[in-house]
């Protein structure tokens, strides 16, 4: 798929999320005049980065990871030589679930298929799932429940998998807001994010 038609297809994706009434957070969108979270970055990225739904900031500004753990991301992501423009980032729930809370079974099945075609599209060749949320999400949707244990057991290792357009990685990762307070968790993700370097191109 050209460039220009994976950014057609996203705006499509856009506009549906944007118009998502039967979406079990819309109400609360519109009540808070706040913004759902799409994603942004490269449409050609070989790295995607999966959270699990959007935060204050990131509702208020429409961008992805966009507060304190956005900052935190940008700044693992140099640290190991990759522009955030280069890669791709969203979650699976695109409008913020109230006082930050966990996202309910039903939201992420809800916009599930809005992420599933976000991956079709661009056609990473990395998936970095950012949380716990998100590793259960991927790991399942790619047919590898079995492997998923605690993300304690489960970050910085890599899983092969297949997409519908070829093979992938799969990376969990801790979410950067748990390394907000935690320096022991920001050292654990800056060794983690090393093993992108691997899949750069060079």
């Amino acid at each position: 798929m050209k460039l220009e038609e994976k950014t057609e297809e996203l705006r499509k994706i856009k506009e549906e999320v944007v118009n998502f009434k039967d979406s079990p957070l819309y109400a609360d969108r519109i009540k808070n005049k706040v913004y759902p979270v799409i994603g942004e970055g490269s449409h050609d990225a070989e790295i995607m980065f999966i959270g699990e739904a959007p935060g204050k900031n990131e509702a208020a500004t429409g961008r992805p990871f966009f507060g304190a753990a956005g900052k935190i991301l940008t700044k693992m992501l140099e640290e190991v030589g990759i522009s955030r423009e280069d890669v791709y980032i969203t979650n699976i729930v695109k409008d913020r679930p109230p006082q930050n809370r966990d996202p309910l079974p039903d939201e992420i099945e809800a916009y599930g298929p809005f992420l599933d075609r976000q991956i079709d599209i661009i056609q990473p060749k990395v998936l970095a799932t950012l949380g716990r949320f998100s590793m259960q999400y991927i790991m399942s949707k790619f047919g590898l429940e079995f492997e998923i244990l605690p993300i304690s057991q489960m970050h910085g290792k890599s899983f092969e998998a297949k997409a519908s357009y070829g093979k992938i990685t799969i990376i969990p990762f801790y979410h950067p807001a748990a390394s907000i307070y935690n320096q022991h968790l920001r050292s654990v993700l800056q060794e983690d994010f090393k093993i992108l370097r691997d899949y750069v191109k060079k």
